[in-house]
């Protein structure tokens, strides 16, 4: 099943679309591109922070709030893909939320 083009719901509203979708090995995340909420930008959610997806309205609900989503570090798909340093990165911002 094929997330793209999902709208993704924050616990506060939209925030963008599913851009694409990793299943990289030890690691599972959504690119989320946040246009025209956030200016544009791109951004990984962990699929930890999805709480439902609703195929039928095709949405992914996440447990964080539009600014938390906001604040974490941009992706850019030609220096991020594949990274996990900056997967480590996105992972640190997103670890105290859960602590």
């Amino acid at each position: 099943m094929s997330l793209v083009g999902y709208t993704v719901v924050a616990t506060d509203g939209p925030i963008g679309t599913v851009d694409e979708a990793t299943e990289e090995l030890g690691s599972t995340y959504v690119v989320v591109d946040t246009d025209p909420w956030i200016s544009g930008r791109h951004v990984l959610i962990p699929a930890g922070t999805v709480v439902r997806v609703d195929r039928h309205e095709e949405k992914l609900l996440v447990n964080r709030t539009r600014e938390e989503i906001k604040d974490s570090p941009e992706y850019d798909p030609e220096q991020h893909h594949g990274n996990s340093n900056f997967r480590e990165d996105v992972a640190d911002y997103y670890r105290p939320f859960y602590s």
